[in-house]
């Protein structure tokens, strides 16, 4: 009876992640078409110039009262919103890739990060007065100089980090490889999910004219517990030091993004950058550990 028991429950786990397979598998496809991507940014020029009509119609007076406090006086707020949009749909392909190797989905966090750094940037020019005055606008220019040298230098950091990645896979068997890639695709549904609630309850709180939350760093703050999940997860398919240890390093690399992200001006880059460096570094120790040992890993 428990030989029976234990079989219907294996039987139910593998049809539960077949299912997971094939939702995940058909929205990825849908994601990455060359017909959703034109749409998107079909939808990022449109809003763009939207919303530079918006705020010139509002700057004139011809806005109707109800919807002149939803809308900015400053031109400069309509790239801050582009680029909002453009970092959300970044997100989506970052949920995306948890599912592939874990070194591939902590860089595409280092490429959101450098995209929010930018963003940061633009964000500055809504204190820019129309024409600009130096002699108010140097504080904003320097935290612009700030953002802007430190995404560059994380995006310069990228190309070492993915120069280091050497995906091996030396699996124990296709079905233990099969599973875990699967309870992968289940942890970005389940973000999937989250990102799409967060996004819903983000757009009520603006169109009622509430108090919106800070979607990036929740949404940082999330990605934090998905990988440790994904570390403990990964334990039950590999338990080499090396693995467990590099997996955990780049959790580490995701707090300190984490921190970053809501640290004062010029602290936030440096935390940036250093995380940078620790994930290189944690990337650069795994790669010469593996020289020295044979081991199993799951990438």
């Amino acid at each position: 009876m428990g030989h029976k028991s234990i079989r219907q429950t294996k039987y139910s786990m593998i049809t539960i992640l077949t299912r997971v397979d094939l939702l995940f598998d058909s929205l990825e496809r849908f994601w990455e078409h060359k017909r959703t991507e034109r749409v998107a940014a079909n939808v990022l020029i449109i809003t763009f110039l939207g919303m530079l009509a918006l705020i010139e119609l509002r700057r004139q007076g011809w806005l109707p009262e109800a919807f002149v406090a939803l809308v900015p006086s400053n031109h400069y707020y309509a790239i801050n919103v582009a680029f909002s949009m453009l970092l959300a749909l970044e997100v989506l392909a970052l949920v995306f890739s948890l599912a592939n190797s874990v070194s591939d989905s902590v860089g595409k966090q280092f490429e959101i990060l450098s995209l929010i750094l930018l963003r940061h940037s633009f964000k500055e020019f809504i204190y820019f007065k129309e024409p600009l005055v130096w002699e108010v606008e140097s504080e904003p220019v320097l935290h612009i100089l700030s953002y802007a040298g430190g995404a560059l230098l994380i995006f310069l950091l990228l190309g070492v980090y993915y120069k280091l990645q050497k995906h091996r896979v030396f699996p124990k068997s296709i079905v233990t490889t099969t599973e875990y890639i699967s309870s992968k695709k289940l942890v970005s549904l389940l973000l999937l999910a989250i990102f799409s609630a967060m996004g819903i309850t983000d757009a009520y709180l603006f169109l009622t004219g509430e108090q919106v939350f800070d979607f990036f760093a929740l949404f940082y703050t999330i990605l934090v517990f998905s990988d440790v999940l994904l570390v403990l997860v990964s334990l039950r398919y590999s338990s080499s030091y090396q693995v467990v240890f590099r997996n955990s390093g780049f959790a580490v690399a995701t707090v300190v993004v984490r921190l970053a992200l809501t640290a004062p001006p010029y602290i936030d880059v440096l935390l940036g950058i250093g995380a940078m460096v620790f994930g290189i570094g944690i990337t650069f120790a795994y790669n010469r550990f593996e020289h020295t040992e044979v081991h199993t890993e799951l990438s």
